[in-house]
C-alpha cells in the first residue's frame, strides 16, 4: 500500500487525469441510468390466468383451477403455489425461489400447460400473464364523452387508443375497465318460440347459417384464373330479421317473428366512472426491468399525439389519473436537492475548520468521485437509480470524505510544522510520511465499517430487495472513498499544499478556539472522572430506557401523492349499484382540497389477473398537493368521510392505502393487507363459519382496521341440476342444454361479422323481459331428438341457493383468508394479540391458521439482521484486536456504541417512536459511522507512543486529543451536516424511509462525538494499554 501511495505522489498528474475520466464517466452513466421508486422488489413468479366463461367458482376450481395446480406442482423450484376460482376465471400463481431464473420458470409451466389440453374443458385454454415490473402499473387514463355512449368509447379504446400504447417500447399489457363491447343480439322470446315449436338449438343453426362465410373458389381459362368472391353473409340487423325458420311442421318463419335483435353488447364484468361520469379506465403495465420515468415520458407523448384524433371524436382523454412517475420525479429531485445541499454544507464545515480554500478543495473533491464511481460500478451491475441508491449515497455522502479530512488535514499539520524547521524535509517525504501515518487507522476504519454493513446484503426477501441496493451504493461509495484517499488524496495535497510557499503556520481561528478550550475542558474532566462517569452510565442509562417504548412497523407510510381506496359490498352486489354508491363516494371526495380526479373501477379487466365480482371496486383518488403534511390532512379527511356510516356508505367495507405499500404487502402476503390470516381446512362451510369468527375476534383488537373477507360467503346463486333420465328420455344431449342455459343467460356468441376490420360477434340470448325469477328459467324451451319441444324445467331441478364469489387455494389446499390494517398501534403487539384471540377460539374439526404479512417479514428480517449482525461484530472485533494489539483498548473502543446507541434512540423517539427496517439500518450504519473516530484517536495516541516517543500520560492525552479535534469534530460534523437536509425533510416524499434513518444518524453522532472527545480520553488514560507494540505493516 506504501507503493500505491509513493506512485500516486510521484504521478500525481497520472492520477489526477485518471480521476477526471472517472467523473466524465461517471456523469454519463447517471444520464443513462433507469429511474424508478424502489429496486425491484416483485417475486420470481409466474401467473397463470384462465378465462371459464359462463362457470361457477365451485366448476371453476374443479374442472380449471385443480387440473392446473396438479399439473405445475412438480416444476422444479417451485416455493408456493396459491389460486383463486371465480365465477368465469381461474388464476393460479406460482412463486418460484429467488435463486431460480424467470424465463425458464415461464418456459418450463408453459410446457406443462401444453400438455393439459385433452384434460380441460373444451376451448378452455390458459394462459401466462405479461411479465411486469414489480410496480405493475406505470400509468392509469381514462376516457369521458358528452355524446359518444359506452359502446363508443370502448370501441375507441380498444382500437385506437390500446393499439397505440402497445406499440411504446416497455407496455407489458393495458387493462381495461368499463365501456361496453359492441354484440348483435338475437334476443329470443319463449313465448313465441314454444308457440312455434322452437327451440334455442333451432335460432342458433340459423343465426350461424345466416352469417356464413364461405369461399368461392376459382375459375380456371386457358389465359386465367379468376377469384370468385361470395357475398351471401347477413351483415345488418335487418339482414339478420330476414333469416328463414322452419319447425317441425314446415312452417316458414322469420328470425324476427321469434326474436327481438339488437346492436346491444357483450354482458359486462367491469365498469368505470371518472370523477363520477361513466367512462372507461386504461391501466398501463411496464414491463419486467423497465425504466418507469422514461416509460411514462413515451406514454405521455403517445397520448398527446391521441388528442387531436380524440377531439374528432368528442372524446376527452384524461392522462393523469394514476401516475407513478409523479412520486419518482419528487423524490429523485429531493434527494437530489439534498444531496448537493449535504455537499455545500460539508464544503462550508471543510473551509471553516481548514481555512484554506486548497485543503478544502482537496477534501471536497472526494464526494464526486467516490459516488459517480459507486454509480459507475453499480450501472455494470444493472443497479438503476431509485430512492434507496440515492439514499445510500446520501448517506455516505459525509463519510466518503472522511478518509480524505484525516489525510489531508494530517498532510496539512505536517506541511506546516515541516515548514517551521531548520532542516527542512523534502515536500515528497512530508507528504508521503504524513499518508503512511493515518494509513492504518484509514483502512482499518473504513473495512469496519464496510464489515458493519454487510448483513444489510444478507437480508432476503421484501427487505432484501429494498434495502440490499442501498447497502451497495453504501459500500461502493465508502470503498471508493478509501482508493481516493489512498491515491488522489496525496497527489492533489502534494500539487497544491506542497508547492505552495505562502502555507499558514498557524490554525484556523476556529481550530485555535476550540483546541484552546477543549484542553481546559479536558483538564476539568480529568479532574472530576469518578462523577463524569457516573453521569455517563446515567444517560446511558435513561436512553435505554426509551427502546421498551417503540412501536414497530415494516415499512413507514409512504407520501405517493395517490392513494388507492377499496370498497367492497355484499357478494353478488350489481356493477349499476357499485357505480351508484361509488358516485356518491366520489362527489363528497372530490370536495376535499387537494384531491384532484377519482376514477372508480367495479369488477375486473377482462384480461387481467385479478379476481374481483362487481361487489368489488378501486377508486384512484390522485391529489394536486403533494407536500407530506397536505397529504396525511387529505387522508385523514379521506377516512373521516368513507367511515362515517351517516354519510349513507351503509353495506360497504372501505380500505386506504398507497400503490406502493400495497405492492410491497402483496409480494409478501398476496394480499394488499398488513396481516394475513389463513384458514385452512377441506369443508368450505365450516371454514366460513370460522372466518366469520375470526373477523369478529379482529373486530374487538385495538388498532384493527380494514378488517376483510377475502372470500365472503352468501353470494346469490341458481342451480340446475339436470336430470339423466329424463335427458335420455327425451334424447337430449347435456351439452345442448348446457348451451341453451348460458345462450339465455350470458349470451352465446355463435357467429362474427366485420365492420370496418372490426369483429363483432352475433349472440343469442333470452329477451331480459324473461330472466326475472326461477320460473322464466324452468320454461326455456329446448328441441328433443324426435323435434319435440321440451321445457327445462322438465329435465332439470332448479333452486336458489347460496353460492361462492371466490374459493381460494394455498399450496393446493382450500383456504378462508381474513385481512386486517393497523391503525396507529405496534405491528408486533398487534400479531401477538392476534394469535392470543386465535388460539381462544373453538374452530371447526380439522381447521388450523397460519399469520403471514409484513409482521412475519418485519421479524424475519430483524432477526437475520440481528444474527449477521452479531458475525460481523465479532469480525469487527477481530480488525480491530489486530488494530490495537490490546484487549483493554479494544474493549474501551466498544464504549462507543452504547453512546451513539442513546443519541439514536432519543432522535427515534422524537420522532414518534417508530422503528422500522429502516430504523435498524440507520443503526448499524451509525455503529460503523461512530466506531471510526474512536478507532482514529487511540490509533493516534499509539502513534503518538509508538512513533514520537511520548510517554503515556496526561500530556500526552491532551496533546493527542487536540491534535485530533479537528478531524474527529470535521469527520462527525460533515457526516451530520451531509445527514440534515434529510431529516429535516422527514416524511416528504421519498424521505419516509431514509428521513428518520438521517435522524437517527445524526442523534447517535452526537451522543458518540461527545464521548470520543470528552469521556474516551479520561477513560484511556486511566484504563489504557499503549505500550509500546508491533503492528501489522501493509
Amino acid at each position: 500500500m506504501s507503493s500505491l501511495i509513493k506512485f500516486s505522489i510521484k504521478y500525481a498528474g497520472v492520477i489526477i487525469g485518471l480521476a477526471l475520466i472517472v467523473v466524465v464517466y461517471g456523469i454519463v452513466q447517471i444520464k443513462n441510468s433507469p429511474l424508478n421508486v424502489f429496486p425491484e422488489f416483485s417475486p420470481t413468479q409466474v401467473v397463470i390466468q384462465t378465462e371459464s366463461p359462463g362457470f361457477s367458482s365451485d366448476l371453476v376450481e374443479k374442472l380449471v383451477t385443480r387440473p392446473i395446480e396438479v399439473m405445475v406442482s412438480g416444476t422444479i423450484g417451485i416455493k408456493q403455489i396459491r389460486s383463486q376460482s371465480i365465477p368465469g376465471l381461474s388464476v393460479v400463481t406460482v412463486v418460484f425461489n429467488e435463486d431460480t431464473d424467470i424465463y425458464r420458470n415461464r418456459q418450463s409451466i408453459t410446457e406443462k400447460l401444453s400438455t393439459l389440453t385433452n384434460i380441460l374443458p373444451a376451448n378452455i385454454i390458459p394462459k401466462i400473464t405479461p411479465l411486469t415490473s414489480s410496480a405493475s402499473s406505470v400509468l392509469g387514463i381514462g376516457l369521458t364523452s358528452a355524446t359518444a355512449n359506452e359502446i363508443e368509447l370502448r370501441t375507441f379504446a380498444d382500437n385506437v387508443i390500446i393499439p397505440h400504447l402497445m406499440s411504446v417500447e416497455g407496455v407489458a399489457d393495458v387493462n381495461r375497465f368499463g365501456g361496453k363491447v359492441r354484440q348483435y343480439q338475437i334476443k329470443t322470446i319463449p313465448k313465441k318460440l314454444l308457440e312455434n315449436d322452437l327451440s334455442l338449438q333451432d335460432i342458433f343453426t340459423a343465426a350461424q347459417k345466416a352469417s356464413a362465410v364461405r369461399g368461392g373458389g376459382f375459375i380456371q381459362n386457358e389465359n386465367q384464373r379468376i377469384i370468385i368472391n361470395t357475398e351471401g353473409q347477413a351483415l345488418t340487423i335487418q339482414e339478420l330479421e330476414q333469416t328463414s325458420l322452419t319447425n317441425q311442421q314446415g312452417k316458414q318463419l322469420r328470425l324476427k317473428d321469434v326474436a327481438i335483435i339488437e346492436d346491444g353488447f357483450v354482458p359486462s364484468i367491469s365498469s368505470a366512472s371518472i370523477n363520477g361520469q361513466i367512462g372507461v379506465y386504461l391501466s398501463i403495465q411496464g414491463q419486467l426491468g423497465s425504466d418507469t420515468y422514461e416509460l411514462t415520458k413515451n406514454l405521455d407523448n403517445a397520448i398527446q399525439s391521441l388528442l387531436p384524433i380524440a377531439e374528432k371524436e368528442e372524446i376527452t382523454i384524461h392522462p393523469e389519473l394514476f401516475k407513478p412517475a409523479n412520486f419518482i420525479d419528487a423524490s429523485i429531485k429531493g434527494l437530489r436537492v439534498d444531496i448537493i445541499i449535504g455537499a455545500i454544507l460539508v464544503i462550508g464545515i471543510l473551509y471553516l475548520f481548514l481555512f484554506n480554500f486548497r485543503t478544502a478543495f482537496i477534501s471536497a473533491i472526494a464526494i464526486p468521485l467516490s459516488l459517480l464511481s459507486a454509480i459507475s460500478v453499480m450501472s455494470h451491475m444493472n443497479l438503476g437509480l431509485n430512492v434507496m441508491v440515492l439514499s445510500g449515497l446520501a448517506i455516505a455522502l459525509g463519510e466518503v470524505v472522511d478518509d480524505a479530512i484525516i489525510d489531508v488535514e494530517n498532510i496539512f499539520r505536517r506541511l506546516r510544522e515541516n515548514k517551521t524547521l531548520k532542516n527542512k524535509k523534502p515536500l515528497y517525504q512530508v507528504v508521503f510520511e504524513s499518508s503512511m501515518e493515518v494509513r492504518k487507522s484509514v483502512v482499518y476504519a473504513t473495512l469496519i465499517i464496510v464489515i458493519v454493513f454487510l448483513p444489510l446484503l444478507s437480508l432476503t426477501g421484501v427487505a432484501g430487495k429494498l434495502f440490499g441496493p442501498l447497502g451497495i451504493a453504501y459500500i461502493l461509495s465508502i470503498l471508493a472513498s478509501l482508493v481516493v484517499a489512498l491515491t488522489v488524496t496525496p497527489a492533489m495535497s502534494f500539487m497544491l499544499l506542497g508547492q505552495n510557499e505562502n502555507l499558514n503556520t498557524e490554525d484556523s481561528p476556529v481550530i485555535k478556539s476550540l483546541k484552546r478550550n477543549y484542553r481546559k475542558l479536558l483538564l476539568s474532566i480529568e479532574s472530576h472522572s469518578k462523577v463524569v462517569l457516573i453521569i455517563s452510565l446515567f444517560v446511558i442509562a435513561f436512553g435505554l430506557s426509551f427502546i421498551p417504548l417503540f412501536k414497530t412497523h415494516f415499512i413507514p407510510p409512504l407520501n405517493e401523492g395517490h392513494y388507492i381506496m377499496h370498497m367492497t359490498a355484499y357478494p353478488g352486489t350489481s356493477e349499476n349499484e357499485s357505480l351508484r354508491i361509488g358516485n356518491l363516494v366520489s362527489e363528497q371526495l372530490l370536495q376535499i382540497d387537494g384531491v384532484q380526479s377519482i376514477a372508480q373501477w367495479v369488477g375486473r379487466s377482462p384480461l387481467g389477473a385479478d379476481t374481483f365480482g362487481t361487489h368489488y371496486s378501486e377508486f384512484e383518488i390522485e391529489l394536486s398537493k403533494k407536500s407530506g403534511d397536505d397529504q396525511r390532512r387529505i387522508l385523514k379527511s379521506i377516512q373521516d368521510i368513507v367511515y362515517d356510516k351517516n354519510n349513507g356508505f351503509v353495506g360497504v367495507n372501505f380500505a386506504i392505502n398507497t400503490f406502493l405499500t400495497e405492492r410491497i404487502e402483496e409480494t409478501i402476503s398476496g394480499y394488499n393487507a398488513a396481516v394475513v390470516i389463513n384458514l385452512y381446512g377441506k369443508n368450505l362451510d365450516t371454514l366460513d363459519q370460522d372466518a366469520i369468527k375470526v373477523a369478529q375476534m379482529l373486530e374487538t383488537l385495538p388498532g384493527s382496521k380494514d378488517i376483510m373477507l377475502q372470500s365472503p360467503p352468501g353470494n346469490p346463486q341458481v342451480n340446475i341440476k339436470l336430470l339423466p333420465e329424463q335427458l335420455t328420455n327425451y334424447g337430449i344431449s347435456r351439452a345442448d342444454a348446457l348451451d341453451v342455459i348460458r345462450a339465455a343467460y350470458e349470451n352465446l356468441p355463435v357467429a362474427q361479422i366485420y365492420e370496418r376490420m372490426i369483429p363483432v360477434d352475433i349472440a343469442v340470448t333470452i329477451d331480459s323481459e324473461f330472466k326475472d325469477d326461477l320460473e322464466d328459467i324452468k320454461k326455456l324451451p329446448l328441441s328433443s331428438s324426435s323435434g319435440q319441444i321440451v321445457e327445462l324445467g322438465d329435465i332439470a331441478q332448479i333452486s336458489q341457493v347460496s353460492g361462492r364469489s371466490k374459493i381460494l387455494h394455498q399450496g393446493g389446499k382450500r383456504v378462508q383468508t381474513i385481512t386486517s390494517n393497523i391503525n396507529n398501534y405496534d405491528l408486533n403487539d398487534y400479531v401477538s394479540n392476534v394469535k392470543k384471540g386465535l388460539e381462544q377460539l373453538q374452530l371447526g374439526s380439522g381447521n388450523y391458521f397460519e399469520i403471514t404479512g409484513e409482521a412475519q417479514e418485519n421479524a424475519k428480517s430483524r432477526e437475520d439482521l440481528i444474527a449477521h449482525s452479531a458475525i460481523a461484530i465479532a469480525g469487527v472485533l477481530l480488525m480491530l484486536y489486530i488494530a490495537f494489539g490490546t484487549l483493554k483498548n479494544l474493549s474501551l473502543t466498544l464504549l462507543n456504541l452504547p453512546f451513539a446507541l442513546i443519541g439514536g434512540v432519543i432522535a427515534a423517539s422524537l420522532h414518534g417512536g417508530w422503528i422500522s427496517i429502516g430504523s435498524l439500518v440507520g443503526f448499524v450504519t451509525l455503529f460503523g459511522i461512530t466506531l471510526r473516530n474512536s478507532i482514529m484517536l487511540i490509533s493516534h495516541y499509539q502513534h503518538l507512543v509508538d512513533y514520537e516517543g511520548h510517554a503515556w500520560n496526561l500530556e500526552t492525552c491532551i496533546l493527542g486529543a487536540s491534535e485530533r479535534l479537528p478531524s474527529i469534530l470535521m469527520t462527525a460534523l460533515v457526516a451530520g451536516l451531509a445527514l440534515l437536509p434529510i431529516a429535516i425533510g422527514s416524511g416528504e416524499p421519498g424521505k419516509e424511509i431514509e428521513g428518520p434513518m438521517a435522524m437517527i444518524i445524526i442523534g447517535g453522532l452526537f451522543t458518540s462525538t461527545i464521548l470520543n472527545l470528552l469521556i474516551l480520553p479520561t477513560v484511556l488514560l486511566n484504563y489504557g494499554d499503549f505500550k509500546k507494540t508491533k503492528f501489522l505493516n501493509f
